[in-house]
């Protein structure tokens, strides 16, 4: 015997998959492409670019993630 529809159910077949999550490739490829980062100059305080960029690197992984959360997450 079938169970009948109940719209205050969640479907149970409703996948996770969101093309949000696409946007978690980008702190991936981004920090992959050296050409961004292969330089000595500019400095700041005695650190080369390097340093920085890769803290820049940090921040966009946490707001690429933060993103991507709070457009796939349930409401419930």
């Amino acid at each position: 015997m079938a169970t009948p529809y109940r719209p205050d159910q969640p479907d149970r077949k409703q996948s996770d998959a969101s093309w949000w999550n696409w946007l978690l490739l980008v702190p991936i490829i981004i920090p992959l492409s050296t050409p961004l980062f292969n330089h000595k100059t500019p400095q700041f305080l005695d650190f080369p670019l390097f340093y920085w960029l890769q803290l820049a690197f940090v921040l966009l992984g946490v707001g690429c993630t933060a993103v991507v959360y709070n457009r796939t997450k349930r409401k419930d």
